[in-house]
């Protein structure tokens, strides 16, 4: 059973991948255990298009990173630990935080990040 005591240190560091990306994104949800970004407004969904978020789940914290849902090559080449990480197209789990896989996570959110931009999306 995880320590759910960890779950708010590892909310907390997710969010900093996140919030980095605040000044080119709108910050959409901010609040205690959820925050989320959304990048520019579409014309083709008629309204913005959801980046990324972070909460805290029942038991675990769950990182949403959309841009690898909408461009899934980026995922080839991610470690096999950070894929078993992985629930559904673009969410990953943690119930503890892990620096490797932190620091693999944080450069996917700015590939996913530049992808936008290139697309436009942001």
């Amino acid at each position: 059973m995880p320590d759910k005591k960890d779950f708010q240190t590892t909310f907390e560091r997710l969010k900093k991948l996140l919030s980095q990306y605040e000044k080119r994104l709108t910050v959409a949800v901010n609040k205690p255990g959820s925050y989320s970004l959304d990048a520019a407004y579409s014309e083709k969904f008629k309204r913005n298009v959801f980046f990324g978020a972070v909460m805290i789940k029942k038991n675990y914290v769950s990182f949403y990173l959309m841009p690898v849902y909408v461009f899934p090559d980026l995922l080839k080449g991610i470690s096999p630990a950070l894929k078993k990480r992985m629930q559904g197209k673009s969410c990953f789990n943690f119930t503890v935080a892990d620096d490797d896989l932190f620091a693999e996570l944080a450069a996917l959110t700015q590939q996913g990040f530049e992808r936008y931009e290139k697309a436009k999306m942001v």
